[in-house]
């Protein structure tokens, strides 16, 4: 299994450091670039560098995992760009942006929630592979044909990841019309969130929101619910991630899993659970973003007590009491 991990700024080399260190089992490095509206928080807004010393330090960086030969792909995942969605001003933009980072950096794919975005790189640029956002959900053979003229690729909904008898049809419809399908391996998120959409919006926008006299903070409504401790029970259910030990199970399936990394406080030990031990020993939520390690405290979800099998093709995750650990000693 290759793997797809995100970019993000750091203040020490050790994160950039374990990407070269696992090179051979990376397909690619994904990141968002400058101001564009994109699905996590803006690299440029780092509190040690202004917004010009995080874009120089990134592109640097970009390069330096350039000349290693690994590939790269670029980012226009937000779910909403506002007024700026159709505007001839913002694909101008668009255009230049990827001319500039495929001429300098280089790049192999990109991948957007926009139809209208995919529509610009596809009739635009050549040989760049147009990936369907995770963002998008789509769960289903129909929600491919609908927009397979211009996607090259899609990402699994993530509730579907546990699910085989699901992945192999979608699987099956990919290779039969030469597009190939991608999944995200550690996703923090909660199954069918009725707030996922509104949350993402959010996200797309922060930097407006950030300027504004808010009445209100949102962090997600997965938080409220985690924090009531009778919905725990539910946990390994409610959620879609899969495990490092449990990636063997998608052999031949995929060929590359996408690791969330872009915001985690340890991209690091992502990276070392899944490229080099395959195995993990601590609380599971710790690799996952968003990470809800927090939220059970004082007891942590102990990934190596969780029981996985396989049954009526579907991978499922028992044991939760066992896993469950209340720490001996709390801070």
């Amino acid at each position: 299994m290759k793997y797809s991990v995100g970019y993000q700024l750091r203040e020490d080399p050790e994160f950039l450091q374990s990407i070269v260190r696992n090179k051979k089992q990376i397909h690619e490095v994904y990141f968002s670039w400058g101001d564009f509206a994109n699905g996590r928080n803006s690299q440029l807004r780092q509190s040690n560098l202004t917004p010009w010393e995080a874009q120089l330090k990134q592109e640097t960086e970009l390069r330096l995992l350039s000349s290693q030969g690994l590939k790269f792909n670029l980012l226009f995942n937000a779910t909403c760009y506002g007024k700026d969605s159709q505007s001839k001003a913002f694909f101008t933009k668009i255009g230049e942006a990827v001319q500039y980072i495929q001429q300098n950096i280089g790049l192999t794919s990109i991948t957007t929630t926009s139809p209208l975005i995919a529509k610009f790189i596809k009739e635009n640029f050549d040989g760049i592979d147009v990936r369907a956002s995770v963002n998008m959900s789509i769960g289903t053979i129909e929600g491919m044909e609908y927009i397979k003229k211009y996607f090259d690729s899609f990402y699994l909904k993530r509730e579907l990841n546990r699910d085989f008898k699901a992945i192999s049809n979608l699987k099956k419809w990919c290779d039969q019309n030469g597009k190939v399908l991608y999944a995200l391996a550690n996703s923090g998120c909660l199954n069918n969130c009725s707030a996922h959409v509104f949350h993402d919006n959010l996200v797309s926008h922060e930097s407006e929101i950030a300027a504004m006299d808010n009445g209100y903070s949102f962090e997600g409504v997965c938080r409220q619910y985690l924090s009531d401790e009778k919905n725990l029970s539910s946990l390994l259910d409610n959620t879609n991630y899969i495990r490092p030990e449990d990636i063997h199970h998608y052999e031949g399936i995929f060929s590359v899993m996408k690791l969330a990394t872009r915001v985690s406080m340890y991209p690091e030990r992502i990276i070392k659970a899944y490229l080099e031990d395959r195995s993990y020993s601590g609380s599971i939520l710790d690799l996952l973003e968003p990470n809800h390690t927090g939220l059970l405290y004082p007891k942590l979800l102990e990934n190596k007590k969780i029981i996985s099998a396989i049954k009526n093709n579907k991978l499922i995750y028992s044991n939760l009491e066992e896993a469950l650990i209340k720490l001996e000693y709390e801070i």
